[in-house]
C-alpha cells in the first residue's frame, strides 16, 4: 500500500519536550500513540513565504502510517498523507 495524499487536515499532536518530535496524535477524538519516528524532513531552507517554514515527520502508529506537518509560523500540525493498516478507517 502506498501513502495517499490527503487535504490538509488540523489534529492534536503531544511532542517531546526536548527534541519535539511527536508522541501521540489525537485524530478525530481518537488517540494514537507514535510508535516510532521513520523519518523528519526539515524544510526551513527553502519554504514559500504565505506559509513559512514547516517539518515533515514520517510516523508509525498501531493502526496507521501518517505524514504530520508543523507549520512553525503559526505553531499548527497538520496530517498531510495517510497509509492505514488493515482494519483503520482514517475518516
Amino acid at each position: 500500500m502506498a501513502m495517499i495524499r490527503v487535504e490538509p487536515v488540523e489534529v492534536r499532536v503531544r511532542a517531546d519536550w526536548f527534541d519535539g518530535r511527536p508522541r501521540e496524535v489525537t485524530l478525530h477524538g481518537r488517540r494514537l500513540r507514535v510508535l516510532d519516528v521513520l523519518g523528519v524532513r526539515d524544510e526551513s531552507a527553502a519554504f514559500p513565504v504565505v506559509t513559512g517554514p514547516r517539518t515533515l515527520f514520517e510516523i508509525e502508529t498501531a493502526d496507521a502510517r501518517l505524514q504530520l506537518a508543523f507549520r512553525h509560523r503559526s505553531r499548527r500540525w497538520t496530517i498531510e498523507g495517510i497509509e492505514s493498516h488493515e482494519g483503520y478507517r482514517a475518516a
